[in-house]
């Protein structure tokens, strides 16, 4: 699949099959996460990757919307790394494009996955940073659970010239 094609078909998707995902395949999606680009070029990112079915059901405990969390075979928190920021808050920015780029490579493998937003919901963020032990300075951004669709969902389209503006509003 190219690129734009992935981009347009890219969909939220919450239904996914046993079929586990391979840490292979993960570890490509990682590398495409980290492709992104970032203020300075500071990469000021960290993935946890989470497989323990324990932990994978403990998540919708602390984040309501991640029933989806459920079904995945795994899923990566993208976090931001405060220590590593050179540009303040630009984190943000950052791990939103490594996690962007996470959701087109899932879908150009023909896998799936949705972004759970954890940051800067002060409940979500502190119950994900106890969970997966992070340290106080990285913080959790969002969880994408990832694995194989079991919904499908056809192409929607965005696409709207109302919000297109030339040189002014």
């Amino acid at each position: 699949m190219d690129a734009m094609e992935a981009i347009l078909s890219r969909r939220s998707i919450r239904k996914y099959t046993k079929e586990p995902v391979s840490e292979s395949m993960v570890q490509e999606i990682l590398a495409a996460a980290m492709s992104a680009p970032s203020a300075g070029n500071e990469q000021p990112w960290h993935f946890v990757i989470v497989n323990d079915r324990k932990i994978l059901d403990e998540i919708p405990k602390v984040h309501p919307y991640a029933q989806s969390v459920k079904s995945a075979s795994v899923a990566v928190v993208v976090c931001g790394d405060l220590k590593l920021e050179v540009y303040k808050d630009f984190w943000v920015q950052d791990c939103s494009a490594a996690a962007e780029n996470m959701l087109i490579a899932v879908q150009a493998k023909g896998l799936g996955a949705v972004w759970l937003g954890l940051h800067p919901i002060t409940e979500r963020v502190k119950g994900v940073q106890k969970l997966l032990k992070l340290p106080e300075h990285v913080i959790p951004l969002a969880v994408i659970p990832i694995g194989h669709p079991d919904e499908h969902k056809p192409p929607a389209n965005r696409f709207d010239t109302s919000r297109i503006h030339h040189n002014s509003w």
